[in-house]
């Protein structure tokens, strides 16, 4: 559902005329070797394609142009070899709409002291050269990632892996559409918000269906259909007895299937990728969809419950960045505390929490629901891994939107949880609890949240700038003295940040 296979990032060499052919030839040999390796690199998940050096304004300019109508690129990187004025670049960096990092590097590591020539300082003159570019970003007030070292360095190629997993978060975000099947969950705050200023700023849209049209996708699903998940249900997980076959429950899994594999068509009939659902409109369904929403959070759509669509949107971003890297990433729910040892938050939701952070196989249960008032629901179940991981969550602050992270070590619940029938996680936030939801409550940090245990702050970081979004990190450093006049300054700086432009 992810192919980073068909996405690149084209790598960008400035010079100029003044140096001539043969200059310019080894700018292009150097870039086209760095842009190779970098391609390569283990920790880049998409292709780096070297383009021509750019020496003047209108080759700059088209170039900018070309990126942003080609659906293949996804951001452009760039460097300054040699002194490359950067007036040349205005025109070029003001059309240009994809994400830009600027990598500020040099071809060789160590200086040839005994050779150390001016044809050689006049080729190898990025630490002035990148400088030039710098401070036209800087004026410019260009959204830009900097990453500063030597391209072979391995954590040089780590922050540009992070950052091109953001700008491939930001390309699908652009192309993204949310399925939101009723409405919002009653007289909730938090996860309302303006699905108008989101396609602005944000690019994805949010469509509303009724779930008679989901109901209808479900009503065409065959017994051949169900017979075949429902054995995929019982190879893959560890299955309670009633819902196996001859159980006194299996026709419950089996309108669970149905459920599944009707929202599936859905989804892929409208093209959407993120979607909400509401336990307060189930007109039609037998059941809550639990293991439905789980699965398809694990092949990489993002969901948000009782209709948060920021959620759904946000859990989909962190998808398309994890791709690949160990851990999982799920919708997940603040839902109560252990407020000894320092404290802890017991994750969980009714029931929609994603397989892909378990510590081991998931079972397959049913059990009640006092809420919705439907047929119990079947749903996995299991505890998440122990590990690092971050907490994320997007809000609608009205002239911006906000994302909080909280970095959390994912621990070992010490007893058995036997009277629990959902799937949970239980961490530590960072720095303590008492520090963490001070500031995140100070933030207006909801309670829905992605739960991230594939990526870092840095990879939200870094798609927070891209996507411009404010972005606020509570960490292992946090003081909530500190971060309250954070929050002033930031809210002073959004008042004011569309002057800053031009």
């Amino acid at each position: 559902m992810i192919d980073f296979g068909v996405l690149e990032i084209w790598f960008v060499a400035g010079s100029q005329h003044l140096y001539g052919p043969e200059t310019l030839k080894k700018v292009a040999e150097h870039s086209a070797s760095i842009a190779a390796e970098l391609s390569e690199s283990m920790t880049i998940p998409v292709r780096i394609v070297p383009k021509p050096v750019m020496i003047d304004r209108e080759s700059i300019h088209q170039l900018c142009l070309d990126a942003n109508s080609a659906k293949s690129c996804v951001g452009l990187i760039a460097w300054m070899h040699t002194f490359s004025p950067a007036k040349m670049w205005i025109s070029g960096l003001k059309t240009l709409g994809k994400p830009l990092l600027h990598l500020h590097t040099q071809f060789n590591a160590e200086l040839p002291w005994s050779t150390i020539d001016m044809d050689f300082m006049n080729l190898n003159q990025s630490a002035h050269g990148d400088r030039e570019f710098g401070y036209i970003g800087a004026r410019m007030r260009l959204p830009r990632k900097v990453v500063a070292g030597f391209w072979q360095d391995v954590r040089v190629q780590e922050e540009v892996g992070i950052w091109s997993r953001a700008a491939c978060a930001w390309h699908d975000a652009k192309q993204l559409k949310v399925a939101r099947f009723g409405d919002n969950m009653r007289n909730v705050a938090v996860t309302e918000g303006d699905k108008i200023d989101a396609e602005m700023k944000m690019c994805y849209s949010v469509s509303g269906f009724g779930v008679g049209d989901l109901v209808e996708r479900i009503e065409l699903v065959s017994d051949v259909e169900v017979a075949k998940l429902v054995s995929e249900y019982d190879a893959t997980y560890a299955v309670t007895e009633s819902l196996r076959e001859g159980g006194t429950k299996r026709q419950s899994l089996r309108d669970a299937a149905k459920i599944e594999l009707g929202l599936r068509r859905f989804l892929m009939e409208t093209d959407s990728h993120a979607f909400t659902d509401t336990f307060e409109d189930l007109r039609g369904l037998r059941q809550l969809p639990g293991i439905a929403v789980q699965r398809l959070m694990a092949e990489g759509y993002g969901f948000g419950a009782e209709g948060d669509w920021k959620t759904a949107a946000l859990v989909r971003a962190a998808k398309v960045m994890g791709d690949g890297l160990p851990g999982g990433i799920s919708f997940m729910e603040d839902y109560t505390y252990h407020l000894r040892d320092g404290g802890l938050v017991l994750g969980a939701h009714m029931l929609e929490v994603c397989p892909t952070i378990a510590a081991g196989r998931p079972s397959v249960e049913i059990h009640p629901l006092a809420i919705g008032g439907k047929e119990p629901p079947v749903r996995l179940v299991f505890t998440a891994a122990a590990g690092k991981a971050v907490n994320a969550s997007v809000v609608d602050m009205g002239n911006r939107f906000r994302l909080i992270v909280n970095q959390v070590n994912l621990v070992e619940p010490e007893y058995l949880l036997p009277k629990l029938p959902v799937a949970r996680a239980l961490w530590n936030p960072e720095p303590d609890l008492k520090t963490a939801a001070t500031a995140w409550i100070l933030a207006g940090g909801a309670h829905h949240t992605a739960l991230c245990c594939a990526l870092t702050s840095d990879h939200l970081e870094c798609f927070a700038e891209i996507a411009g979004m404010e972005c606020l990190l509570i960490d292992a450093k946090t003081q909530v003295r500190d971060f309250a006049k954070e929050l002033k300054w930031n809210d002073m700086y959004y008042h004011l940040a569309s002057g800053f432009r031009g």
